[in-house]
């Protein structure tokens, strides 16, 4: 599982890669627009849709925002890659602030709708916060902006130097108000008020992907009851409930958050992120029985069910540890975002999972990970930055080209 929320397969034979994409369309996945200089897939918050904190449910957004930029003609050859995040918390769980571009959805004084708009970006050789170029742009005007954004973007990236060419470099050469002028610029002459002008229709049509399924009603006191001597009689099931569990926005249901950091296996280690597929298979079913059949993707490599009822936390935890997927370790140092480092990519410098191993080794108790707190670790193996090391508390950087150690940056 990446940082983008979506699933990599190592080790395909290439004869067999067309069959892959053949069966993953029959099921409505795909690998489109996943490398290139193209606008990559839209990500946002794991708990879209269901967190109380939440303004708006964002996804409605992206999904906007995809349907846009799938097979764009004119923005299918960009400078470099191209990555968009949408969140509707002031929680920042989608690293919106290093995409190239990043919206919040906020509301006016007149409490109507929109974003500010965050671009430039990114990590890397050059790691840059982005800038706010509009504090509160009208939602019906978000694919005009975005695609002045991309115009200005098109004409004026470099495209001499790969190492050059993100927009984060342009903003940063030309500032960001210098950057906004043009943006207005480009929008106000070809693309404000045209055919990219969204409406309510467009909005209501993105968000009936997204209805909400048959919430039951529960007796609120009987199910805080029932819970809390299920967490007093057991405290394993306490820890994995205060770590991995997250509050909903309807009485009687958590998020679940399941660890794809399990560390030490019967004495073998798991890389950080990684699944098989007889425990994807299950977590289908699992998903199904307890989560109206949906399975999300994190920004920190692991997965989420959405809507799981309190009363079946402790049925759903036990099933979860039978299959190795319920370490109660979320947010903790061994919940690290790791690259799969030159055992995997060809551009890596030096190996991530032999470090996260000694890692793991060396802070295996549980209490005393509590004790530390929250602590984000995050590992890349080459300057690329695909673990995102620049954002985390403690981040290690693969640098030695010689391949003989790995160093912290």
């Amino acid at each position: 599982m990446t940082t983008r929320t979506n699933m990599q397969l190592n080790w395909p034979k290439l004869e067999e890669v067309p069959d892959i994409l053949a069966e993953l369309a029959s099921v409505q996945m795909h690998a489109i627009q996943t490398s290139g200089n193209c606008i990559r897939n839209t990500t946002t918050d794991p708990y879209a849709g269901i967190h109380k904190e939440e303004i708006a449910d964002p996804r409605p957004y992206c999904e906007i925002i995809r349907q846009w930029s799938t097979f764009h003609p004119e923005f299918a050859f960009l400078p470099r890659k191209f990555k968009i995040a949408v969140i509707g918390t002031a929680n920042d769980r989608a690293a919106t602030q290093v995409h190239d571009i990043g919206l919040h959805l906020k509301t006016n004084e007149e409490g109507e709708l929109g974003f500010e708009v965050i671009v430039g970006g990114g990590l890397g050789r050059t790691p840059v916060i982005g800038k706010t170029i509009n504090k509160f742009l009208p939602r019906h005007h978000l694919l005009s902006y975005l695609d002045a954004i991309l115009r200005v973007y098109n004409l004026h990236g470099r495209r001499d130097n790969k190492f050059k060419a993100r927009i984060k470099i342009l903003v940063e050469s030309m500032g960001g108000p210098a950057f906004a002028k043009l943006v207005d610029a480009e929008w106000e002459a070809h693309t404000k008020d045209g055919s990219l002008t969204l409406t309510d229709a467009n909005f209501d049509k993105a968000s009936s992907y997204f209805t909400e399924p048959d919430y039951l009603s529960f007796d609120a006191l009987q199910v805080q009851s029932d819970l809390q001597q299920q967490l007093n009689a057991d405290k394993d099931f306490a820890n994995w409930y205060n770590q991995n569990t997250v509050a909903h926005k309807i009485a009687g249901y958590r998020a679940v958050v399941i660890s794809l950091k399990a560390g030490l296996v019967n004495g073998k280690y798991v890389p950080s992120g990684d699944i098989s597929e007889s425990q994807m298979d299950a977590l289908a079913d699992l998903a199904d029985e307890h989560s109206f059949g949906e399975l999300r993707g994190t920004y920190q490599q692991n997965l989420v069910f959405a809507d799981v009822q309190t009363n079946e936390l402790y049925e759903l935890w036990q099933q979860l540890s039978e299959l190795h997927l319920a370490r109660a370790n979320i947010n903790t140092l061994t919940d690290m975002i790791v690259c799969p480092g030159w055992d995997y990519c060809s551009l890596a410098n030096a190996t991530t999972h032999n470090i996260a191993e000694q890692i793991e080794k060396q802070f295996d108790d549980l209490d005393y990970l509590y004790d530390l707190g929250d602590i984000r670790l995050n590992m890349s193996g080459c300057m690329n930055a695909c673990a995102h090391h620049h954002t985390g508390d403690i981040g290690i950087l693969g640098v030695d080209k010689k391949r003989r150690a790995l160093v912290s940056d």
